[in-house]
């Protein structure tokens, strides 16, 4: 397991109780091979509570000129398991979680149902350990940007999130995306490409990270839904 003290500072939020992150690392696997431990299901089930709300306000507040059937679209958008597993993935909380040797094994820390299911335990485990405040900063700090592109296109996902649904429709490994620069540090341009499986599927350049991957994400969309036919 990676250093839960790095782990914390990637979340932004230091634990008064560091078992509540343990536990919200714990899939069923582990548990199922040590008998007597308890998995992250139950804080799961409170995140997911406690995710709905605090987007559910943001939205209601930030966008009041969209109306009902809008905001549930971004809402769903936003709070998808693509959504979430992207989240886990730039946590890296693959690394962090505990699992079954079969599971591990088998490619379980980059598993995006996996990964979705940890960030809402994550988030039941603030939420337990500090109250709303703190989950609603980790979940607005992840989330945000998302929110943001889903309410200018409601129904529609950011196209990181978009790809990654369609490699989980397909039946294919989870999207990953490498990143370059070039230029002085006052003026970086970045370059991403993204990969799934052993195939590099889309290219893409911004002025910062996550443009650059979005719009490598964009390319590779362009180029699967044109190949598929959608």
């Amino acid at each position: 397991m990676a250093s839960a003290g790095s782990l914390e500072s990637r979340l932004g939020h230091r634990f008064d109780d560091p078992d509540r992150l343990v536990l919200a690392l714990t899939h069923r696997s582990w548990c199922a091979e040590h008998p007597g431990e308890q998995s992250n299901e139950r804080l799961e089930f409170l995140g997911d509570a406690v995710l709905g709300i605090v987007v559910t306000d943001h939205i209601f507040n930030r966008f009041p000129d969209l109306p009902e059937g809008m905001l549930a679209k971004t809402r769903a958008a936003v709070v998808s398991s693509a959504s979430l597993a992207l989240v886990g993935d730039e946590l890296d909380l693959g690394q962090s979680l505990r699992l079954g040797r079969g599971e591990d094994v088998s490619g379980g820390r980059s598993k995006p149902s996996i990964l979705a299911d940890a960030v809402e335990a994550v988030i039941g485990a603030i939420y337990t350990d500090g109250g709303m405040e703190p989950a609603r900063e980790f979940v607005l700090g992840q989330l945000g940007p998302s929110i943001d592109v889903a309410a200018l296109r409601p129904g529609e996902s950011d196209y990181k999130t978009r790809l990654q649904e369609m490699a989980a429709r397909e039946g294919l490994v989870a999207p990953r995306y490498e990143v370059s620069f070039t230029g002085p540090e006052h003026d970086k341009r970045f370059h991403a490409k993204v990969t799934i499986g052993s195939e590099v599927t889309g290219h893409g350049d911004g002025s910062s990270k996550k443009e650059a991957e979005q719009r490598a994400a964009r390319d590779a969309w362009d180029a699967g839904t044109t190949h598929n036919g959608d």
